[in-house]
């Protein structure tokens, strides 16, 4: 029965966290763009991470940063092939978030 309802609390506490873009981003991107995007962490300086609020990644479509979240580009991963399509999106309303003011 313990094991029945804590299955429950996951299958219905998942999708919370899974559309929830500043968790994603803390657990999947930050390590190399930074909590900020703007690429300042060691890894982010040695691989000349581009800032994610800066024109080149801000002028992107939402599609062209789906498709860079979703199969890599470059040095990055292709992180999204495990991610729901909400997830990506939860990701790109974040990077769209660091665009400056």
């Amino acid at each position: 029965m313990k094991k029945l309802a804590l299955l429950l609390i996951v299958l219905f506490a998942l999708p919370l966290f899974a559309e929830d873009g500043p968790a994603l981003f803390k657990a999947k991107c930050a390590g190399c763009h930074g909590a900020t995007g703007a690429g300042d962490t060691s890894v982010g300086k040695s691989l000349k991470v581009t800032p994610l609020g800066g024109a080149d990644v801000q002028k992107l479509s939402d599609a062209d940063l789906s498709r860079v979240i979703t199969g890599g580009k470059g040095k990055m991963p292709a992180i999204g092939k495990t991610m729901t399509a909400d997830q990506v999106k939860a990701l790109i309303a974040v990077v769209r978030s660091f665009a400056k003011k």
